[in-house]
């Protein structure tokens, strides 16, 4: 059998253009198979590279099945909002129903923290006593194991990046944050929709302010403050304990500075403002 020869990639080869009638050479090219695979390769490159840029950025890129569009995203927001206030809804219903039923009975009327813990009593009188005792016993010998390594002498702060922040307000961001002009969010939502603490904490202040109107803001571990702006109805006073996700205000439209309902919530940590929307989801 001959020996194939081996590829000349280096080979040089020459393209003509000639006029067919007169036989005169209008142009050439000449290159190199190597040549000629790095051009077909580098314009595969370009023209993806093209097609991908034409996709990506774009309106095109909302014919792609599946794409989130503007319209998409304004019904999840939508839909968002409809679901917050059907729940702020239901809650008003159910503290209605409750506070009616005990002034008929002649009794005091309770507040939405008062219906929570009621809920919690009715729970417990579902368990037996038996089931009570049995849960006691278990929290109390998980806290004598825990005390045997001397864990509750220590107070751990956890960084920033560690926290883990409840969401204030499901709504829509109509302003965002700015360190020196606006150091906090603007977050829309329904007249009377409930805001929540985004961590544990003590009220630190609970009052009214000619700009902000009823303001609320409460002291956090590891120097972390929050503050809640612009309420329509403050459920806390100065002093109170919260626990994450509590309901602590109703969304309005009070004070000065303001001209529809939204809540302004602010986050500082060490005495410096930070931008919320990197640790809440709204």
């Amino acid at each position: 059998m001959g020996k194939r020869n081996p590829v000349e990639w280096n080979k040089v080869y020459r393209l003509t253009l000639v006029e067919d009638r007169t036989h005169l050479r209008i142009k050439f090219w000449r290159f190199s198979r190597l040549g000629f695979v790095l051009i077909g390769l580098t314009t595969i490159v370009v023209v993806s590279l093209l097609f991908w840029c034409i996709i990506a950025l774009t309106p095109l890129r909302t014919t792609v099945p599946g794409y989130p569009d503007a319209h998409f995203k304004r019904g999840a927001i939508a839909n968002a909002l409809k679901i917050d206030s059907l729940e702020n809804e239901m809650t008003r219903w159910a503290l209605y129903a409750g506070n009616l039923s005990r002034i008929l009975a002649g009794e005091e009327t309770l507040g939405a923290d008062s219906l929570l813990k009621s809920n919690t009593k009715e729970y417990l009188r579902k368990l037996s006593d038996a089931e009570i005792v049995r849960g006691d016993s278990i929290l109390r010998n998980s806290v004598s194991n825990v005390e045997q390594f001397g864990l509750s002498d220590r107070k751990r702060e956890l960084p920033l990046e560690g926290q883990h922040f409840f969401s204030p307000l499901k709504g829509t961001v109509s302003q965002a944050f700015d360190p020196v002009l606006h150091p906090a969010l603007d977050i829309t939502a329904p007249a009377g929709a409930v805001v929540s603490a985004v961590l544990d904490g003590t009220i630190i202040f609970a009052d009214w302010a000619d700009g902000s109107g009823y303001s609320l803001a409460i002291q956090h571990e590891s120097g972390i403050v929050s503050f809640y702006k612009h309420n329509q109805k403050l459920l806390k006073k100065l002093g109170d304990k919260v626990s994450a996700g509590t309901p602590v205000a109703l969304v309005g439209s009070t004070g000065g500075l303001t001209a529809s309902d939204h809540l302004r919530f602010e986050l500082w940590h060490n005495g410096e403002p930070i931008d919320p929307a990197k640790y809440c989801k709204f």
